[in-house]
C-alpha cells in the first residue's frame, strides 16, 4: 500500500492540514502524520527528508506558515515529490510570505504548491500522483471527480427549478 506523509511545522497547522489527511483516508491511502519544524528541529527535518522513501512514502505533503521553509527543505533532501501547503498563521503577512516562500523555489528543487490553506487539493494531487502507478487509487480519483461533476449538474438543475 502506498503511503503519503503529511508533515507540518507545528501543531497549530493541524486544523489546515486535517483536510489533506481526511481526503487521503477517503481514497484509502495510508497517511503518516508528523510535526517537523525546519527551524526548531532541523536534525529531525534532515533525517525525515533523507529517509521518507525508505519507509514506503511515495509523496510528501508539507504545510508551513510564516517563512515556510519546511516544504523546500524537505524537497532539497528527498527524492520524492513534495507538495507544499502555505498556511496562513498568526505570524503571517496575510499568508503571502508563506505562499512566496513555497512557490519561489530555485531551479532543481521543485515543490508543487497549492493555494493558501489548500491542503485538500494537496491530498487530491498526492492521490493523483499515486494513481499513476496504482489503478485502484486512479479509479477512486476518477470516481471522486465524477462526483464533483454530478454535484455541479445537480446544483444547476436545482437552480432551474
Amino acid at each position: 500500500m502506498s503511503k503519503v506523509a503529511v508533515i507540518m511545522g507545528s501543531t497549530s497547522d493541524m486544523p489546515v492540514m486535517q483536510d489533506a489527511i481526511d481526503i487521503l483516508k477517503g481514497f484509502d491511502i495510508e497517511v503518516e502524520v508528523d510535526i517537523v519544524s525546519a527551524h526548531r528541529t532541523p536534525e529531525k527535518l534532515f533525517e525525515y527528508g533523507k529517509t521518507a522513501h525508505e519507509r514506503g512514502i511515495k509523496v510528501i505533503i508539507a504545510g508551513a506558515g510564516g517563512a515556510a521553509h519546511l516544504p523546500g527543505m524537505i524537497a532539497s533532501l528527498s527524492p520524492l515529490p513534495v507538495i507544499g501547503v502555505p498556511v496562513k498563521s498568526s505570524n503571517s503577512i496575510d499568508g503571502w510570505d508563506s505562499v512566496l516562500s513555497i512557490l519561489q523555489m530555485p531551479g532543481g528543487v521543485p515543490v508543487a504548491t497549492v493555494a493558501l490553506n489548500g491542503s485538500k487539493n494537496a491530498g487530491i494531487l498526492a492521490a493523483q500522483i499515486i494513481g499513476t502507478a496504482d489503478k485502484c487509487t486512479l479509479d477512486k480519483v476518477i470516481f471522486y471527480k465524477e462526483g464533483l461533476k454530478q454535484k455541479v449538474i445537480e446544483g444547476a438543475e436545482k437552480l432551474k427549478k
